[in-house]
């Protein structure tokens, strides 16, 4: 058997396990799903989802990795995004400082002067990305705009 025959037989196997547990959720009423699951509907069908979502990030990942090494030049270009996205975290990272202020936390405690500083950097780092990606798409519109 090759691999795409195993794949659409496992497919329908999990496509029909979850439409029986589908099935069992609905027909037990809303009940089943208020009670969180505690008659042992809903945890097969949440067991079902986990291992779809395994099995697409394991094959996600495995192809990445074999495409970027059967292409030298897509392994190129991934490493210069890789670097630059790495270089807007440190940068983010390096800009934010500390909030001297103590902040309570829900489960009790302050946060500390690193939490606060990597919570900063993670902003910091969305709103520079944020920036990249409209002035990407600014600049793609007006080249598009401009050559016609």
């Amino acid at each position: 058997m090759n691999f795409k025959t195993i794949s659409k037989i496992l497919v329908a196997i999990l496509g029909l396990l979850g439409i029986i547990f589908l099935a069992r959720i609905v027909a037990a009423g809303d009940e089943a799903i208020k009670t969180g699951g505690e008659d042992g509907l809903v945890d097969p069908m949440a067991y079902i989802a986990y291992v779809i979502l395994a099995l697409v990030l394991a094959f996600v990942v495995f192809f990445v990795i074999k495409n970027l090494f059967t292409d030298t030049r897509g392994l190129k270009n991934t490493i210069i995004g890789v670097g630059a996205f790495a270089a807007v975290l440190l940068i983010s990272y390096l800009v934010s400082g500390g909030d001297l202020k103590k902040y309570a936390l829900q489960e009790g405690g302050f946060a500390t002067d690193s939490t606060s500083q990597l919570v900063g950097a993670g902003l910091t780092a969305f709103y520079l990305l944020l920036a990249v990606a409209a002035g990407a798409m600014i600049i793609a519109a007006a080249k598009k705009i401009i050559s016609k």
